[in-house]
């Protein structure tokens, strides 16, 4: 399986938040759309990524108000990104080594859709399930 598969399936939508937004801002959005990231973004040039463990690590480190903290300051500009042909066997073990649960997905240089550890494992459980059946259905016969 192919992580286009996985796109075709959950869409291409990606959230996004400016690097110049406060993590009070960023807490907003990630609960409002029951996300675990955000992709830091000016609309035009992508910075990073900001995920919930960023922002737990500001509430650990500094007890400062989340609204005097900015988001370029506490997002991972290094991101793992993945693309469309990759094998979601290999993006499960890049995620799993890397220790990422969200990952771009780019395609030509361009945002193509962002896919979480959650969205891998429906897939794989998806995939078993049919395969199961198939299996069950030859037994029968």
């Amino acid at each position: 399986m192919r992580v286009q598969e996985i796109l075709s399936r959950k869409g291409d939508s990606v959230y996004q938040i400016s690097p110049d937004a406060t993590l009070a801002e960023a807490v907003d959005r990630l609960v409002n759309f029951n996300i675990g990231s955000l992709l830091v973004s000016d609309g035009e040039s992508i910075y990073g990524i900001i995920t919930e463990r960023d922002i737990m690590k500001v509430i650990a480190d500094s007890r400062r108000p989340l609204s005097e903290v900015f988001v370029h300051a506490h997002m991972t500009s290094e991101m793992v990104t993945g693309e469309p042909n990759d094998n979601v066997s290999d993006i499960m073990g890049t995620m799993t080594s890397r220790r990422v649960r969200h990952l771009p997905i780019m395609d030509n240089g361009r945002l193509a859709g962002m896919i979480s550890i959650g969205d891998i494992v429906k897939a794989q459980y998806d995939s078993l399930v049919v395969e199961n059946h198939y299996l069950r259905e030859y037994i029968q016969s």
